[in-house]
């Protein structure tokens, strides 16, 4: 894809190389299913829409994302909406966040943000992506739209 080649070669050299890890820990880790795609002006992982014709029901006919990663201005930004949307899951990677970097984890609802790229626990990240599948997405999603 044009779009991501250019998201890409646009990255700054310091952070080029752990971004360039974080892609492929996802992609090799990420369970069947889901594509990579370019959406919201970032790399992302989705659930395509042949396997859900639904979409993400806050843009109709758009993919359902899962995860994307994003140069910021000041970090690294992992996006996990099972994270968001799934507490147990939450849970897990909170509590296993300590025993793999010893910063204090930096996180919004979905947004997970590494500062120091050499950082990043791509083995704890290699945990996260392998545990939730498509299908498993696609329920909790629709448990939180249909309560």
């Amino acid at each position: 894809m044009e779009q991501i080649e250019a998201y890409i070669s646009a990255l700054p050299s310091n952070r080029k190389s752990a971004f360039l890890e974080l892609m492929d820990v996802i992609q090799t880790n990420i369970p069947q299913g889901f594509e990579l795609s370019y959406t919201y002006g970032m790399i992302g992982f989705v659930v395509p829409l042949s396997l859900y014709p639904n979409g993400y029901h806050v843009k109709k006919d758009t993919p359902l994302p899962f995860i994307n990663i994003a140069n910021q201005k000041n970090f690294i930004a992992l996006y996990h909406m099972g994270l968001y949307a799934n507490p147990l899951l939450m849970d897990w990677f909170v509590q296993e966040y300590p025993k793999h970097n010893k910063r204090k984890l930096d996180m919004g609802k979905s947004c997970i943000r590494f500062k120091k790229p050499e950082e990043i626990p791509f083995k704890l990240i290699t945990e996260l992506v392998r545990k939730m599948n498509c299908k498993d997405w696609i329920s909790c999603y629709e448990s939180q739209i249909n309560p």
